[in-house]
């Protein structure tokens, strides 16, 4: 027995080429499709395809000629880029951003205030036997801004061993720390031994070696100081802001 289906293209859209015939579908035997036949018009000068399924026979599909890359470039449509690629680059492209987001933020998140939040109290360091180191500051100070991130990592380095003070020269309650320590500009740091005798101070921007080496050298308990005396850009001690003291336990 055999059953015979015609398939007719002419209902195809508009869009559709239309110049393929009606093809032949042949079932015999079993319910399995034994040959498939698809022909185009004659007259048409385009490849063909046909695929032919016989029964124990080998299935043979001769392929379609592919475009020529020239008619691909005539086209004037430039080809399109690799997916993956840009995937690939756009997310290089975010962590970097996100990288340098978060060093920012670690190097320069670091505030005056924060670091007078960890400081200890001036009475307090003078008494524990510990070297100390005093920062005369201001907050309106652009160098000590500045300094700030520095200064905090190696108060976190050397906190064990050594004190960190910080005075602020608004504060009327330090002049007299003021006229005995010298201080015209800020950021001005004095470094004290254990029994509270200046051993030297930097002044102003300079090389954050210059602070490492010298508390290096009081952490490790020597009797002098690598940078006893060096100066750079400051910010005059002249400008500050005097205001009365609020809070006669603060150490800002």
């Amino acid at each position: 027995m055999a059953a015979r289906l015609v398939f007719s293209l002419s209902s195809l859209p508009s869009g559709i080429n239309r110049n393929y015939q009606p093809f032949l579908l042949t079932q015999t035997g079993a319910p399995r499709v034994r040959a498939l036949r698809c022909q185009a018009n004659p007259e048409s000068s385009e490849p063909q395809e046909k695929l032919v399924v016989d029964n124990g026979s080998t299935s043979e599909i001769p392929k379609v000629a592919e475009p020529s890359s020239s008619s691909s470039s005539s086209s004037g449509f430039p080809e399109s880029p690799n997916r993956d690629v840009n995937r690939r680059v756009a997310a290089a492209s975010v962590i970097a951003a996100l990288a340098l987001f978060l060093s920012t933020r670690l190097d320069f998140g670091i505030s005056l205030k924060d670091l007078t939040a960890s400081a200890l109290p001036y009475e307090e360091a003078l008494s524990n036997g510990k070297p100390t180191v005093v920062e005369f500051y201001a907050d309106w100070c652009e160098v000590c801004r500045e300094l700030a991130p520095d200064v905090y990592k190696i108060e976190q380095q050397y906190k064990d061993k050594v004190n960190f003070v910080m005075l602020n020269v608004d504060n009327t309650k330090w002049e007299q720390e003021l006229d005995e320590f010298g201080v015209e500009g800020i950021p001005h740091f004095a470094f004290l031994d254990r029994q509270g005798n200046e051993e030297g101070n930097v002044v102003g921007r300079l090389p954050r070696q210059y602070l490492v080496e010298n508390v290096n050298a009081l952490a490790a308990g020597k009797q002098s100081i690598p940078h006893a005396r060096a100066v750079g850009q400051y910010s005059s001690a002249e400008a500050r802001k005097v205001h009365q003291v609020t809070d006669p336990l603060s150490h800002g």
